[in-house]
């Protein structure tokens, strides 16, 4: 492979931005500010190079899968979709949250099986690194033989611990953010005739193509089994133990929530709800994952706490795209426009501290010896960027250039 050298740009390193050129050949960084010696020159001049963005939580696939509530597309077809949308985004390193739900449809456990298939079967045909977030409704006994598959496998997924049955199911008077542990014995439960229960299940039905009466019977029936969910997520986790996988629990509202999932191996906190729960995780080294639209947009959608907030304070290492792919670049824009920090310090939360969270050592800052994952972005003075061009382990991932485009940029 021949090497290039991306000259002029500002290169944001991990503790510093400033104009240096890269060398990349055979898929790594071997050098900065080294001589030429016969490279390919990538210009470069009034860009900013950043390393690629490792996103541990995307859930945005969903979209290409069911474009209309209850219509769905080929499943190879919507993931080779996706993957171009995540190398145009500077997205690398992909986790696809993959929800393995009792739901029928689109997050089923059949569904489920379609993506992993598929992506197996796409692997070679794929431009950026993907890999699976297996996003485990722990009320789902049926996802447990997949969830065994795929951590049997040589590309290392996630296993994240959800448990959105309980949060379905918590009576009106209490806010979502102040749920009690999910296994508590006297959970507060709503009346499931009640109207606006029923009209919060409408779109779960439709999603499931079910009528709400049937939807409503089902998450009846699986609540029935409540019983035996904690003796089946300390089943899982110690079987994601063993394989090595990462784990992390998501919405969690409790500390006493927090801490039972951390002793069960899972070490990340993943969207918490709660300033206490923020503050537990960080007590105990635990990562802290934040959705970037969060941090665009200047506040969750949820009413959770704000990203820029639990920044500022020290309370977020991580921001993941969520439910928008174009939110991790959109959420460095918005901070390092707020001066919420300086855009080195910044740019880890989507490169470096993700890759550390899932274990990947050989991404997610730009130094000699590492992956050449890399983004090209043109980003003038007080406006938005745009990726102009992607690296992933080396390759052309993604190449765009606009209608008028500065001089250095066209070879």
């Amino acid at each position: 492979m021949t090497a290039e050298l991306i000259e002029g740009a500002r290169v944001i390193l991990e503790d510093r931005v400033e104009h240096v050129s890269i060398r990349i050949e055979s898929g790594r960084i071997t050098g900065i500010d080294v001589a030429r010696d016969g490279a390919a020159i990538i210009p470069g001049r009034g860009c900013v190079l950043a390393p690629g963005f490792v996103d541990i939580h995307g859930d945005a696939f969903e979209r290409q899968i069911m474009p209309r509530p209850g219509v769905m597309v080929p499943v190879e077809t919507a993931m080779l979709e996706t993957d171009r949308q995540l190398a145009a985004n500077g997205i690398t390193t992909a986790y696809h949250a993959v929800t393995l739900s009792w739901e029928p449809g689109l997050r089923s456990v059949d569904t489920g099986w379609k993506i992993v298939h598929a992506l197996q079967a796409l692997r070679t045909r794929l431009t950026v690194d993907n890999h699976l977030q297996l996003r485990w409704e722990t009320f789902c006994e049926a996802a447990e033989p997949l969830i065994a598959h795929v951590l049997s496998r040589v590309d290392r997924p996630a296993l994240a611990f959800n448990d959105h049955t309980t949060a379905a199911l918590l009576h009106p008077e209490i806010q979502l953010h102040d749920r009690p542990f999910d296994h508590v014995e006297d959970y507060p439960v709503t009346d499931l005739t009640a109207e606006k229960f029923l009209h919060k299940m409408g779109e779960r039905a439709k999603r499931s193509r079910m009528t709400i009466g049937d939807f409503v019977e089902l998450i009846s029936n699986i609540w029935a089994q409540r019983g035996e969910v904690p003796a089946r997520i300390e089943r899982v986790a110690e079987l994601a133990r063993a394989h090595g996988a990462p784990m992390l629990s998501h919405d969690d509202s409790q500390v006493e929530t927090r801490d039972w999932y951390r002793n069960l191996g899972a070490r990340v906190a993943e969207f918490p709800m709660h300033e206490r729960v923020f503050l537990a995780a960080r007590a105990a080294g635990d990562p802290i994952v934040l959705g970037a639209p969060n941090a665009m947009r200047g506040g969750s959608h949820l009413g959770s706490p704000g990203a820029a907030e639990m920044i500022a304070r020290g309370l977020c290492d991580i921001l993941a795209s969520d439910y928008f792919y174009p939110a991790m670049l959109g959420a460095m824009v918005r901070l390092n426009a707020d001066r919420v920090a300086p855009l080195a310090d910044l740019w880890r939360l989507v490169s470096l501290n993700p890759a550390r969270a899932m274990g990947l050592t050989d991404r997610g800052r730009i130094a000699p010896g590492l992956r050449a994952d890399l983004v090209l972005l043109d980003w003038p003075d007080g406006q938005p960027p745009a990726p102009l061009r992607t690296w992933v382990s080396g390759r052309g991932g993604y190449s765009a250039l606009p209608a008028t485009v500065m001089p250095d940029l066209v070879q």
